[in-house]
This record gives structure tokens, sequence and C-alpha cells, in this order.
């Protein structure tokens, strides 16, 4: 059997209940790792736990919503109570949109700020409290090729172009230390959220679509979940030591 490439490591995965979250969940449990789970579904992300333990992969749930500041604390309590420590953390939760910035709202925008961008921060602050004293971790930001060629929402790309400078940000300044801040920048990826947007389902309905397609090119195919996860997981594992603040663009060359 191959070494399994996560082992024993305690990954704490936002955004878990379905979609990219619960297929990064399921590889990283196949892969060794003790999991911590998020989201705001509590059905669906105790699912995701029983599927995982069922498997005898062990897994912790907590319903959460990375806009609260007391949830964040109480999650990363929650994961030390059971497993005494944290080694990576994947920031996965956000919201997709397509509304236009003549459609958007102070409200809209500070909902969807707050989830892709205040939410990682938290994250990635309470991590560093368990990740600096060992001198050691692993963060990974779920961004969007929308970070580099804006086609989708105003909210929702600046949300992403953010991320990727705060990934830039928290890997140069952790730079003389052990733990690694990466991004993984998924193109068009086959999940509920993604299909949703395609039938013009998301907020915003596909307005923005018609006035982005002259910039962007959709070549097929479209890309799984599952090379999302393991972009993933070369960058949680040894593979990715030497990796530290770069945006991993997993689209099948359709944003080149």
């Amino acid at each position: 059997m191959d070494a399994q490439m996560v082992a024993g490591k305690v990954a704490l995965i936002t955004g878990a209940s379905y979609g990219m979250g619960r297929t990064i969940a399921s590889v990283f449990a196949e892969e060794g790792a003790k999991l911590v789970l998020t989201a705001r579904n509590k059905e669906q992300l105790d699912s995701i736990v029983e599927e995982i333990r069922a498997k005898g992969g062990s897994a912790l749930g907590i319903a959460a919503d990375v806009t609260s500041a007391e949830d964040t604390r109480n999650v990363f309590q929650a994961a030390i109570n059971e497993y005494g420590t944290l080694d990576i953390l994947i920031n996965n939760a956000g919201i997709g949109e397509q509304k236009c910035i003549d459609e958007l709202d102070d409200e809209w925008l500070d909902h969807v700020l707050q989830t892709n961008l205040g939410g990682p921060v938290r994250y990635i602050r309470e991590a560093l409290k368990i990740f600096m004293p060992k001198n050691d971790g692993v963060i990974i930001n779920i961004s969007s090729v929308n970070g580099e060629r804006p086609f989708c929402g105003a909210a929702y790309t600046a949300s992403k172009g953010a991320i990727n400078t705060l990934t830039k940000n928290v890997a140069m300044r952790l730079i003389d230390t052990n733990i690694r801040c990466n991004a993984v920048a998924p193109g068009a990826t086959v999940t509920p959220a993604h299909l949703t947007n395609k039938a013009g389902g998301q907020p915003g309905g596909a307005k923005m679509l018609e006035y982005s397609k002259h910039f962007v090119y959709f070549p097929g195919p479209e890309c799984e979940a599952l090379d999302q996860a393991y972009a993933c997981l070369y960058l949680a594992s040894k593979m990715g030591k030497a990796v530290k603040g770069q945006v991993l663009q997993v689209c099948n060359g359709a944003f080149l």
C-alpha cells in the first residue's frame, strides 16, 4: 500500500458540507488526515462526517458561520479539544454571485466580503496561534480564476483578487518560518454552485456574463472537484514543502 500523503495530520476545512469542500474532505481522509469540518448546514455536515467515519476515518463536524468571530473561536477550541493540535487549514467556504457593479448594494457587498475575505482572515489569525509556537503548519486559501480574470460578480471577483493578495502577504509574513501559505484558484469546476451559476441561478443571474463573455474564453473540458482536492493535497503534503506564496491555478488551461 502506498504511504498516505497527510497521515496523522489534523486538517480544518471550512465549507466542507458539499461541493468542492466535501470532496477535499474525502480525499484528505483517504490520505490519512484527521478532520475538523465546518459549514453552516448541520445536516449536510453530519452526512460527510458519518461518511468518513464509516470508512474508518476520523472527523469532527462543527456547524459554524465563518463571518462570526465567536463561531471561529469555537471551531478552533473544538479542534484542540478533540485532537490537541492543528496542522492544516483550508479556507474553502465562500459565496458565488454575479451581481454587476451597478446592482451592488452595501449590504450585499459586506455579506460577500465578510464571507469570502473576512472568513479566511479570521481563520488564519486563529490558526497562527497554533502554528507559530510550533513553527509548522499549512494554510491553503481557495481562490478562483476570477482573482485574475474578473468575469463574475463585482463583489465576488473583488474578494478573490483580495484572497490572492492576502495569500502572498501572509506568506511574506511567514517567510522565515516553516509555515506555508498558498492558494488554489479553480477554473470552471463541476460542483452544485457552478451548475447553478451556469443556469443563471446565482444572485445577479447571468447578466454579468453577457458583458464578460467578450473577454473570457471557455474551452472544455471543465474541471472536477477532485482536481482541486488533489491540488490542495499537493500543497499540504511534503511534496509542496518548498512552495510559498503561490496561487496555483487549476483550470484545464481555460484561463491561460
